[in-house]
């Protein structure tokens, strides 16, 4: 049987989850360029944020990255001010509503890099 765009496999995880924190905002963010094509400029815009925790993000964005992609991501603090973070794509998933030509909207969950 085919699997629709709404069918997310779910997976058993032994981590917990209770350290996240909604974070409804928009923030900016910067996807890096490998060294070798260091002439290529960094693409950049806004995405949501979702949730938050020690370890990660859970953002919205309306372009897809890939997998281990590295982004500076603009952290909203709370003295208001936004603390540039490394963070690496760990997945991503298409909301199955939007444009068919691959353009939409996706959540993209983000591992902080210490």
């Amino acid at each position: 049987m085919a699997q629709t765009e709404w069918e997310w496999s779910m997976v058993d995880s032994k981590k917990s989850h209770s350290e996240r924190a909604a974070l409804l905002r928009p923030i900016l963010y910067e996807m890096t360029t490998p060294a070798e094509d260091a002439a290529v400029s960094p693409l950049s815009g806004k995405a949501i944020s979702l949730n938050i925790s020690s370890g990660g993000m859970l953002v919205l964005m309306d372009q897809l990255p890939e997998i281990e992609q590295v982004m500076k991501v603009y952290v909203p603090t709370p003295t208001a001010a936004e603390t540039p973070t490394l963070a690496e794509v760990r997945w991503m998933r298409r909301l199955p509503f939007g444009k068919s030509n691959g353009n939409g909207a996706y959540f993209v969950g983000l591992k902080f890099m210490f």
